[in-house]
């Protein structure tokens, strides 16, 4: 059960991750095409920002402390 929880966490993590860095390279590209004055998204991608992109950072923080505790658990209770 708990090799399946890991996994499944590992893969949303996964996700998540490709996720985070899609929105970075897309905020890149939409702030340096409106510095050259080509719509590139940015108006759409700042609307995302809180509804989207902000809970997937911080699911991906939430994950990857939560990965960490359970592996040092389990480490831990097997030296015991």
């Amino acid at each position: 059960m708990k090799d399946r929880l890991i996994s499944w966490l590992n893969q949303l993590l996964m996700l998540n991750v490709f996720l985070v860095l899609l929105s970075f390279f897309w905020f890149a590209i939409a702030v340096f095409g409106r510095s050259v004055g080509v719509a590139l998204g940015f108006d759409l991608w700042y609307s995302l920002w809180e509804p989207l992109f902000m809970p997937a950072i911080g699911i991906l923080m939430a994950g990857a402390i939560m990965s960490g505790l359970i592996n040092q658990i389990s480490k831990r209770l097997k030296s015991n």
